[in-house]
């Protein structure tokens, strides 16, 4: 039997943060837990920001005349025609200069910035300061901009370095060419450098000497029975740190650091703790069957007199009639597990059928597999059939149906909504072409806790390896994988996972496709209007340029989502656009000026 949480080198004050990770997922062991403190860099620095005003209406004619009077006017020309003492044209015109709009020559000569702002309706004001403090992480090797300064706390942790070499040569921030000030600024959201709105960063200096700020972190050690993998997570409380945690694996699969010095995690005890824990999942999964079989030779499940659920047992043709029964009721979420997958099952009338689900919001997960590597499968998918079954989409485009290789597994289950659960002896999307009688049984659960233990270890697999292809994704910036993985989370109700690495990773070329994961959610009531994850999208949008390649189909995203909301909720819907959104709609011309939220939502 493996190590009692007792038993293992957690830190105290980390035992209540593992029992929610292992709670997340029955195939999730920590294995050792323990906090240390590391060093960030701060450094005070001042920026300048130019930033437009509107013209006034003096400004604005001294401008077009000297762009359309030829020749161009002096200042006491236009003086006289306009019935103006001189004085007034000739302090509007200094002020033009100052902000070099107009140049110092007579007659009247607008600059060709002053030509760009003209057509903007603008003129550019004087710069202004704004002091800001400048954050060096080692581990993430970023700098992020922030308005307030961390304070040093006194940490009596083990150094992080002690144990693991981390470059401390930080960059020298006064040395950094502007444009990467500029972008660091953008990218730490603060709306202080917004080219499209001519809101920009001209310069900045350094204040004040780097400052070394103790912060603390934790590191777990992590098996997963189900992908038979260890890995090494980074935690900032409850936020995982990827790019530290994947440094970390690297570091421990290349040999350069101890998980013994590390956490006093031996080889020996994770070799042990391996092998009982992939014991006791397979003692499990079997245990779940053999209770399913228990619950069919008893009374169904009742709750104040009534039926909450049952466990029924169907044979041979009774099989196939539940199958399509069980598929056609699902409303939004449909996963299978079959270990085979061939055309005699998978033909036009089920690929049909898996369309007319889609088109009504449903979200339609497959794995297979039985062999421990793909490669080693007798019976692969044939690629004609993963292409017609990939080819399914959702009204708005994205690819609904997921056909995943997670192998080792002979289960054979299928679970709708997370209240029908078959499962049992019978190849779900493969058999030999026959309907013959073969002697098979499956099972029928309706038991709500029994539903949703078999959909939580089958939803984890999943998980699992949507978060193996995200990496892979990120690894290779390849967009068409990621856009699978969003579709992934979508489907196992993940909105706001998905949602999360998108910002984590700044890849804001997939915001488009995230409201299209939402609107297959909002349709099958599998995402709520008031999700929080709405007001988390919205608030990105500050970090979104009009000039963006994905402009267009953002603009459609939102103006989809926002109706799809108003439809059952509109005072929902009104509540999303506060005037801050309701900005960033005009800016990015999601909405016309001409609109009022009130008019946008109907």
């Amino acid at each position: 039997m493996f190590l009692a949480s007792s038993a293992k080198p957690i830190d105290d004050n980390l035992k209540k943060l593992v029992e929610e990770i292992e709670a997340q997922s029955l195939s999730l062991s920590v294995l050792a837990a323990r906090q240390f403190r590391y060093s960030l860099h701060q450094t005070s620095v001042e920026v300048n920001i130019k930033e437009p005003r509107q013209f006034n209406v003096l400004e604005e004619f001294i401008i077009r005349a000297a762009i359309e009077f030829q020749p161009p006017p002096t200042e006491d020309e236009l003086a006289s025609v306009l019935g103006l003492d001189s004085i007034f044209i000739q302090t509007t015109t200094a002020t033009l200069r100052t902000l070099q709009t107009l140049s110092a020559t007579s007659p009247l000569t607008v600059t060709p910035e002053g030509r760009s702002f003209y057509e903007k309706g603008s003129v550019p004001q004087p710069p202004y300061p704004v002091q800001l403090n400048a954050i060096t992480d080692p581990l993430s090797d970023k700098i992020t901009f922030q308005s307030e300064s961390l304070n040093e706390t006194v940490i009596n942790l083990p150094d992080l370095a002690d144990f693991i070499t981390i470059d401390h040569t930080i960059a020298d921030i006064a040395s950094l060419p502007l444009e990467e000030i500029q972008k660091s600024i953008q990218v730490s959201a603060l709306a202080l450098h917004v080219p499209e709105e001519g809101k920009i960063v001209t310069s900045y200096k350094v204040l004040a000497s780097t400052q070394k700020i103790g912060r603390k972190i934790s590191l777990f050690v992590i098996f997963d029975a189900l992908e038979d993998k260890l890995s090494i997570q980074i935690r900032n409380g409850k936020q995982i740190l990827e790019s530290a945690s994947n440094w970390l694996e690297l570091l421990h699969t290349e040999g350069k650091i101890s998980l013994q010095a590390l956490c006093k995690l031996s080889t020996e005890t994770i070799n042990f703790e391996r092998e009982a824990i992939l014991k006791q999942k397979n003692t499990e999964i079997e245990a779940r069957l053999e209770n399913i079989r228990q619950k069919v030779l008893e009374t169904p499940t009742k709750a104040a007199g009534k039926v909450v659920g049952e466990a029924i047992q169907l044979r041979d043709r009774q099989i196939s009639q539940a199958f399509s029964e069980v598929l056609n009721s699902a409303k939004n979420q449909l996963l299978i597990y079959s270990p085979w997958v061939n055309q005699a099952v998978v033909n036009e009338t089920f690929l049909a059928l898996l369309q007319k689900l889609a088109n009504r919001g449903v979200w339609i997960l497959i794995g297979h597999g039985i062999a421990r590597r793909e490669e080693d499968e007798d019976k692969p998918i044939p690629p004609e059939l993963e292409k017609k079954l990939r080819a399914i989409k959702t009204p708005d485009g994205l690819p609904c149906v997921q056909v995943l290789w997670l192998g080792d597994s002979h289960v054979k289950e299928v679970i709708v909504d997370q209240q029908i659960h078959l499962c049992g002896s019978h190849n779900w999307l493969s058999y030999r072409g026959d309907y013959l009688p073969r002697g098979e049984s499956v099972y029928k659960v309706t038991i709500p806790h029994q539903v949703q233990e078999a959909y939580e270890f089958l939803a984890n697999r999943f998980q699992n390896h949507a978060q193996k292809l995200w990496e892979n994704a990120l690894e290779n910036r390849d967009y068409k994988l990621a856009v699978e993985c969003l579709c992934m989370w979508g489907a196992l109700g993940m909105e706001d996972i998905a949602l999360q690495k998108i910002q984590q990773n700044n890849w804001l070329e997939l915001l488009p496709v995230w409201l299209n994961v939402a609107l297959q959610g909002l349709k099958s009531k599998n995402i709520q209007a008031d999700s929080a994850s709405f007001k988390t999208a919205l608030l990105l949008l500050s970090q979104v340029s009009i000039e963006e390649a994905f402009i267009e189909s953002l603009q459609q995203g939102w103006r989809k989502v926002i109706r799809a909301i108003a439809t059952n909720n509109p005072q929902t819907a009104l509540n999303l656009l506060s005037d801050d959104v309701w900005a960033q709609f005009l800016r990015l011309n999601i909405a016309q000026k001409s609109d009022s939220p009130a008019d946008f939502i109907l």
